[in-house]
């Protein structure tokens, strides 16, 4: 199995972190870095108990914690999915790390977003691999926007590892390859992606999480391919994700494994029991959801909990609403914690700056007439933590909940 040299290079490397080179606990949450974000984010809020709650813990250590859950590592700064994004990650005091997870042509495990999305967060459009890609690069052309599909079923892992990863993001009206892939939302940057940063297999991925101290949380993409793929079906490839972690020795307790298809959920839950009890079931807002009326929800949470399943984890829109311009628990969270489930949401710092979104945007849906600031982010992640009672979010930039967890005291 590959070694990590970038991650495992201490006392140099990861000196201010406090891991140790085999991934030991000595000196491990001794520090974290969390940089200015925080702060700045506390300096835009409300004056308030929770302000002054948050400003109080300026200065003070931030431990880790596995509420504070990387989300494809610290992907606002740094290409998702990467070794470096989790590095990172780990070193932000996220105490869970996250590998998405599809599969190459030869039936190997791999972290990325989608199967198919290497034509947006790789530079695989300007290599000769753009040849294996289902919809070759076609430019802008008037009221037709440019367009490409390139998957890693279509390439092997020797292939897939010769890329280069880069930001997700595309530009539809480019005209050029390279006009298409230089499309940086101008809220992050391509600073941390100006040298070749380093893709993952998901066996990698549980080596390097292992090294930093983190715990794991992969999701089981679905398929942009037909399954079976070549013999290899669904319960094949949720079976190969679990394999992974029990041949590196990786207890069931640690792994979080997460899917938005149920099924994927319940074969864990009868094929692997000890993994299957910490599975995720991933929701999210859909057309004609209102957080605030049972009649427009799809989950029956008295019967997902009848089948085993214990952790649910909606998109926050689904877990808040407005309500006399503060940020509360919704109705929709109330009767999931209620049922007994356990709660995760994502995605915070997922939105960019919340008062030149639109009132947040998509994640903030039910909040759009009241985000005005992004000091109200630590308003959300608030009424999360204590109203909703969420045991872990996931964030595009983990030291604006590790920063929160600790002060709070939450583990």
């Amino acid at each position: 199995m590959r070694t990590f040299a970038f991650a495992l290079a201490l006392p140099c490397a990861l000196l201010t972190t406090g891991f140790s080179a085999t991934g030991a606990s000595a000196g491990m949450n001794d520090v974290i870095e969390v940089g200015v974000r925080p702060l700045y984010l506390i300096d835009r809020m409300e004056d308030g108990p929770l302000k002054d709650k948050l400003a109080a813990c300026a200065g003070q250590p931030v431990r880790r914690t596995a509420f504070s859950i990387g989300h494809r590592g610290a992907q606002m700064q740094f290409p998702e999915h990467t070794v470096e994004a989790n590095v990172a990650a780990a070193r932000q005091g996220a105490g869970i790390l996250e590998c998405d997870v599809t599969f190459t042509k030869d039936k190997e495990l791999v972290c990325r977003h989608a199967q198919n999305d290497l034509h947006t967060t790789t530079n695989i459009l300007a290599t000769p691999l753009a040849e294996t890609c289902v919809t070759p690069f076609k430019a802008a052309n008037g009221d037709e926007k440019a367009e490409a599909e390139c998957r890693t079923s279509e390439l092997t892992l020797a292939q897939f590892k010769t890329l280069t990863p880069k930001m997700d993001a595309k530009n539809a009206g480019a005209t050029t390859v390279e006009g298409y892939m230089n499309a940086t939302a101008n809220w992050r940057t391509d600073l941390y992606g100006v040298e070749p940063t380093t893709l993952m297999s998901h066996a990698e991925s549980i080596e390097l999480f292992k090294t930093l101290g983190a715990k794991f949380t992969p999701e089981l993409k679905s398929p942009s391919v037909e399954m079976p793929f070549d013999g290899f079906t669904q319960e094949d490839y949720a079976q190969k994700l679990i394999d992974e972690y029990k041949a590196a020795g990786i207890p069931a307790s640690d792994v979080f494994a997460q899917s938005f298809n149920l099924a994927d959920v319940l074969y864990w839950l009868k094929a692997e029991p000890e993994y299957g009890a910490n599975a995720v079931y991933l929701v999210e807002l859909h057309d004609g959801f209102n957080e605030q009326d049972p009649s427009t929800w799809k989950e029956d949470f008295a019967s997902l909990q009848e089948q085993g399943v214990n952790y649910l984890a909606p998109s926050m829109n689904m877990l808040v609403t407005a309500k006399d311009g503060r940020i509360v628990a919704s109705e929709y969270a109330k009767a999931a914690k209620a049922a007994g489930l356990k709660l995760i949401t994502w995605s915070l710092e997922r939105s960019g700056p919340l008062a030149a979104k639109g009132g947040g945007g998509w994640y903030y849906k039910p909040l759009n007439d009241i985000i005005h600031t992004d000091g109200q982010m630590y308003e959300l992640v608030d009424t999360l933590a204590q109203d909703v009672g969420v045991v872990g979010i996931f964030s595009d930039w983990p030291a604006t909940v590790s920063y929160y967890a600790s002060c709070m005291g939450l583990d």
